[in-house]
């Protein structure tokens, strides 16, 4: 019988060593390892005689890791439940695996825990794997927030950063910018020129633009057509004009030329620039349409302009210094 036993424990043993999937057996009074199948080597580079306690174990893990896991693994053996944990594990050259450990607790007869028995996993390909979904979400989600064409922020994201900044601004009793602008005469433009071309235009133009806004909380989408818009936190009337100037001499010296151009040779910008210390009774739709009747303003004067307004208090688009 004696023989049989040892027979089976052999088959067994030949059975666990032949899968991938690393067994191992820890002892839960002396903190000892009993077992763990040579399949580590192959994976860690470290031998089964160097997993001698559960120090080994903790040692070889990311120290980024090793807190929260060796937490979680006590605290769950100790209350005798089965569980799993992933963490990353030293190899012996000095780089990490991704280990999904899968822990079984045995108990004794009256139910105290008497060893963890589980298998380690290697799930590197899949960690990398979702590692690529998460940065092709995060892809995604970008692209949701941009425009396509010119690779500034889109009319979405806009209107996001509008309320966020418009909060603060309410917060902080601080002033907000913001620039609405349109290429003069882009129908014409893509007219003689074709849409191709025209799509360069928008291009070179919303690069120029995010060359204009230089500050970090500094922000440019594109509104809408041949329109774009620039939001200036923390920002009053006269240095929202000198960020318009800069656009419009930033526009100049691409030197992008425009034939059809009722005013210049090469492609000029309308600007509308509205400058507000919004109170708690203030709304941002008002004041976009206020600035973007500014823009009509510059349009109607003869283009290549640009026109400001500023309000405080509980503005009102009635209620304007115009320069």
């Amino acid at each position: 019988m004696r023989e049989d036993a040892d027979t089976t424990q052999e088959v067994y043993k030949a059975l666990l060593e032949s899968t991938r999937a690393i067994p191992w057996k820890i002892d839960w009074k002396t903190m000892t390892f009993a077992y763990i199948g040579p399949q580590i080597e192959a994976l860690l580079g470290w031998s089964p005689s160097s997993w001698v306690s559960v120090n080994d174990w903790a040692e070889r893990m990311h120290p980024d890791d090793r807190d929260t896991v060796v937490a979680f693994c006590v605290a769950q053996s100790q209350s005798g439940t089965d569980h799993e944990a992933d963490y990353r594990a030293l190899t012996r050259d000095g780089g990490y695996v991704w280990i999904r450990d899968v822990v079984h607790v045995m108990r004794n007869a009256e139910g105290e825990v008497e060893a963890l028995v589980g298998f380690m996993f290697d799930i590197s390909e899949r960690k990398k794997a979702e590692q690529q979904l998460i940065d092709l979400q995060k892809k995604l989600e970008e692209y949701s927030y941009q425009d396509g064409l010119t690779g500034v922020a889109n009319r979405r994201m806009f209107d996001s950063m509008l309320e966020m900044e418009w909060a603060n601004a309410q917060r902080a009793g601080e002033p907000l910018s913001l620039i609405l602008l349109d290429i003069d005469y882009f129908k014409q433009y893509n007219d003689h020129y074709g849409h191709i071309q025209g799509d360069d235009c928008l291009r070179n133009v919303g690069q120029a633009l995010k060359n204009a806004a230089i500050r970090p909380r500094d922000f440019v989408a594109r509104f809408g057509g041949e329109e774009f818009v620039l939001i200036l936190p923390g920002t009053d009337e006269p240095a929202a004009r000198q960020v318009a100037e800069r656009c419009r001499k930033l526009i100049r010296e691409r030197c992008i030329p425009h034939e059809k151009s009722s005013v210049a040779s090469l492609l000029t910008i309308s600007l509308g620039v509205g400058s507000i210390t919004p109170t708690h009774q203030d709304q941002p739709l008002p004041f976009v349409e206020a600035v973007d009747r500014l823009l009509y303003q510059a349009k109607q004067k003869g283009r290549d302009r640009l026109e400001s307004a500023s309000w405080s208090g509980s503005a009102t688009p009635g209620r304007r210094e115009e320069h």
